[in-house]
């Protein structure tokens, strides 16, 4: 599973021009699940990215995480991040996660954020739909996390 990280200031979700969910100061999660993915890279990467340290302190210093700024999240699928450009122009998309695996792993995705906030609302596009997303990247922050590179 691979996650992209975005600290933000302001996101939000639209889908056929309805605004499905937004959020203040916090992070836009961008979630790419392949078919080998399960429960443990789930459990690594919310654990990972709850205590990422990348918001400021009140120096000035990225020292604080995403709940003690008391922050929101958004997790939005997106299959695309699995894929190859290795050969020719078009990407293949063949290590992306069928829907039949890939929605059951997302929903657990949002509840283990949702347990280890402690409960906090997490919000979400819709899986599968062609979704307008907008933030405002805070920084610019991004962060890149792999579960099956754990060193990227």
């Amino acid at each position: 599973m691979r996650l992209v990280i975005q600290r933000v200031s302001s996101a939000s979700v639209e889908v056929t021009d309805s605004i499905v969910s937004e959020i203040g100061n916090g992070m836009l999660i961008l979630a790419g699940i392949e078919e080998t993915d399960n429960k443990e890279d789930i459990a690594w990467l919310v654990k990972k990215t709850c205590q990422l340290r990348i918001f400021n302190d009140s120096e000035g210093v990225m020292n604080l995480d995403v709940q003690e700024i008391g922050g929101k999240i958004i997790v939005v699928s997106q299959f695309t991040l699995h894929a190859s450009t290795k050969k020719g122009n078009r990407p293949s998309y063949i290590r992306a996660a069928r829907p039949e695996t890939a929605i059951p792993l997302y929903e657990q995705l949002i509840e283990e954020f949702k347990k280890v906030l402690g409960g906090k609302k997490v919000e979400t596009g819709i899986f599968g739909a062609d979704m307008q997303v907008y933030l405002v990247n805070d920084g610019p922050v991004t962060i890149i996390l792999d579960s099956k590179n754990r060193d990227f």
